[in-house]
């Protein structure tokens, strides 16, 4: 943990690195969270067609930066990867965030990153996509939709902590 008379570089630094390294970790805990999730799902509800009508938020924003950066969509074989390039791309951004204010403000571990996990999700999944256009609101999504991405935020709080925890006290050693 951080010693009391670490520099503010030192805590900065132990932050990026111990947030980077969970941020990657915790996204890879989300992804197998998520996979194993819909996969019981799937083998219960028969509508496959609509399950890929509806693509995820990552790969619409993956979409819409191409557009932006390169003037035309992801083609359809690599939107997968691309989805999954954004989903760590901002793992990793929370983790760094999260690492360093854990930092300054360990108070903010509290929960063991639990409180993190529901920051992410009602910050982005219930903000953040909707404005953007992304996704619906949750007012107009199923009560199982919301229920589902605060448990997988949970799985990527959690993880987040338990992962710069041990890296950040490494770090320390």
């Amino acid at each position: 943990m951080a010693e009391q008379g670490d520099s503010d570089t030192t805590k900065v630094l132990r932050g990026v690195v111990a947030g980077a390294i969970a941020g990657v970790v915790a996204s890879f805990a989300m992804d197998r969270f998520q996979a194993a999730v819909t996969a019981l799902i799937s083998s219960d509800d028969g509508d496959e067609e609509q399950q890929q009508q509806s693509e995820p938020a990552t790969v619409k924003a993956a979409d819409a930066i191409a557009q932006q950066v390169a003037g035309r969509a992801v083609a359809n074989e690599d939107k997968p990867l691309a989805g999954q390039a954004i989903h760590y791309a901002l793992g990793v951004g929370l983790g760094i965030a999260y690492g360093v204010a854990a930092e300054f403000r360990p108070s903010l571990t509290a929960g063991y990153g639990t409180g993190f996990g529901v920051a992410t999700a009602t910050l982005l999944d219930e903000v953040a996509v909707p404005v953007v256009g992304l996704g619906s609101a949750p007012w107009r999504t199923d009560l199982s939709t919301n229920l589902y991405s605060y448990a997988s935020h949970l799985v990527f709080g959690a993880t987040s902590e338990l992962v710069r925890r041990q890296v950040a006290d490494t770090l320390s050693a």
